[in-house]
């Protein structure tokens, strides 16, 4: 099952699902690799992650139409705030997958994909970006501790992070939702390679190099996929989609925590 054509289509499909969202895919894609294609834990992370980046790193060039680069910089300050927690909590949360049994592992994944489909059923669907509560040190403090939990989630499940990211610039710094979608992407990179180097010391960093053109074929299809589903925004409603993704999540935790 572990051919190219099954990795480029998957990943096509995820990244649709992703997509319509405004997301990469991956939090679908982790349960696949580990259900469908028979990857262990650590090894599933490790492809998930690598896969995330290459999908992420071309997001960001497509997005300058929507938000250029420069509006990007303008909020530089809000990007440090995040960053100065997630690096943090990105090679944490590398460092304690490392050391986790398999069947452990499996359950932190499991229980994090339902946390991820209760925060598509409620935080997603805020589409007003409200006055921020917080200013000052508190903001700062907020932002460091969001940024740091984030980190951690995302280097455990090989993710961006940007299903977390959004809400928190939406609800917590009062970017629209545009903004929110391009300044994750800027904070979810350099937090992502952080993980990756973290795991790189790892010995199951090696399933990279046995199965690099399955992961190279899942990226393209991801990428694709996200394109697709970016131009399928809208056609569906989220009061149809949300609910939709979020019982794909709760259906893929039950099949990871009962995997042996």
């Amino acid at each position: 099952m572990r051919n190219n054509s099954a990795a480029f289509g998957s990943g096509a499909i995820i990244g649709t699902l992703g997509g319509l969202i405004g997301l990469g895919g991956a939090e679908f894609r982790l349960p696949l690799l580990i259900s469908l294609f028979r990857f262990r834990g650590l090894e599933a992370v490790v492809l998930n992650k690598a896969t995330s980046l290459i999908v992420v790193a071309s997001a960001l060039p497509f997005r300058t139409r929507a938000v250029p680069f420069a509006e990007i910089h303008a909020h530089w300050p809000i990007i440090l705030n995040l960053l100065a927690g997630s690096l943090v909590g990105a090679y944490a949360g590398a460092s304690w997958a490392t050391r986790l049994k398999s069947e452990t592992l499996y359950k932190v994944i499991a229980v994090l994909l339902l946390l991820i489909a209760g925060v598509l059923l409620f935080a997603h669907s805020t589409a007003a970006a409200p006055a921020p509560a917080l200013t000052g040190v508190y903001l700062i403090v907020a932002g460091v501790a969001a940024g740091f939990v984030i980190g951690i989630v995302a280097s455990l499940l090989g993710v961006a992070g940007g299903e977390f990211l959004i809400p928190t610039l939406i609800l917590l710094f009062g970017a629209d939702v545009k903004l929110a979608g391009s300044l994750s992407l800027a904070v979810s990179l350099p937090t992502m390679l952080v993980g990756f180097a973290r795991y790189s010391r790892d010995q199951n960093f090696s399933v990279l190099r046995a199965n690099w053109q399955f992961m190279l074929a899942m990226a393209i299809g991801s990428i694709v996929g996200t394109f697709i589903g970016g131009l399928l925004l809208g056609i569906v409603p989220n009061s149809i989609l949300l609910p939709g993704l979020a019982v794909i999540l709760v259906i893929s935790a039950m099949e990871i925590w009962r995997h042996e």
